[in-house]
């Protein structure tokens, strides 16, 4: 039996560097029903990554999006998909398989989600927690990321996974959400979608409502005013 290395390869850890990726990590997805490759395997690991929103973008969104969050965000997944297919490469080169997985795509357009969700291998990988706006929240970043993710045969140390929520009795994304989309449910893991966002009535508000941006796919209000994103833009200021 082959033994996990309790360290990155070293050529991965210059490849996200050189990138200027500051948060990643790797998950293992051996409990969960991951993604298929060319010979019907699943894929037991995957690497997962963030790219920061601008903070300055992401606070002008509080009451309702704009074109430069619009631009931004179609700005930065356009960013995470070049990485993942250059990741994959780089994997593959290697000898390993693996398979990219898009940014925002909806592959399932009745339930409104994608092959598989971003957020599962973040919080596996270690990288943050679920918010009650049932997005990833960080550390370092809030939830002013977008997400990035490679499938891969490759082994890597993975995790501690995130188990837990850290917004406390914060409501603040709940009292904020135009479409009353959210339950106030915290999260943990295994707890379903729907008991946390009502998916159906956010995607309505926003096509409704927004349509102008990217056909209905933007909001951002619920993000824009979480208290760890906000501690960002903070941050900034107290720099300059």
């Amino acid at each position: 039996m082959s033994i996990i290395s309790t360290t990155f390869p070293t050529w991965l850890t210059e490849w996200m560097e050189a990138q200027g990726v500051a948060l990643w990590g790797a998950a293992d997805l051996s409990n969960f029903p991951a993604p298929l490759d060319q010979k019907g395997k699943e894929f037991p690991f995957a690497i997962a990554w963030t790219i920061p929103m601008n903070p300055k973008i992401m606070v002008s969104i509080q009451d309702g999006p704009n074109r430069l969050y619009a631009n931004e965000y179609a700005s930065v997944n356009n960013h995470i998909n070049e990485l993942s297919v250059a990741l994959s490469a780089q994997i593959e080169r290697r000898g390993f398989k693996s398979k990219p997985l898009a940014a925002s795509v909806r592959t399932d357009t009745v339930n409104i989600k994608g092959d598989f969700p971003h957020k599962t291998v973040a919080t596996r990988a270690g990288l943050g927690w679920i918010g009650r706006h049932c997005q990833l929240i960080t550390r370092p970043f809030g939830s002013w990321v977008r997400l990035g993710t490679v499938f891969t045969h490759l082994e890597l140390p993975c995790g501690p996974p995130i188990e837990r929520n850290f917004c406390g009795k914060c409501m603040a994304c709940v009292e904020a959400c135009p479409a009353k989309a959210l339950s106030s449910n915290a999260w943990h893991p295994g707890l379903p979608r729907r008991e946390i966002l009502d998916f159906r009535a956010c995607d309505q508000w926003k096509k409704k409502h927004y349509f102008q941006y990217h056909k209905g796919h933007n909001c951002g209000i619920c993000s824009a005013v979480c208290p760890y994103g906000l501690k960002v833009l903070k941050k900034m200021s107290d720099k300059t």
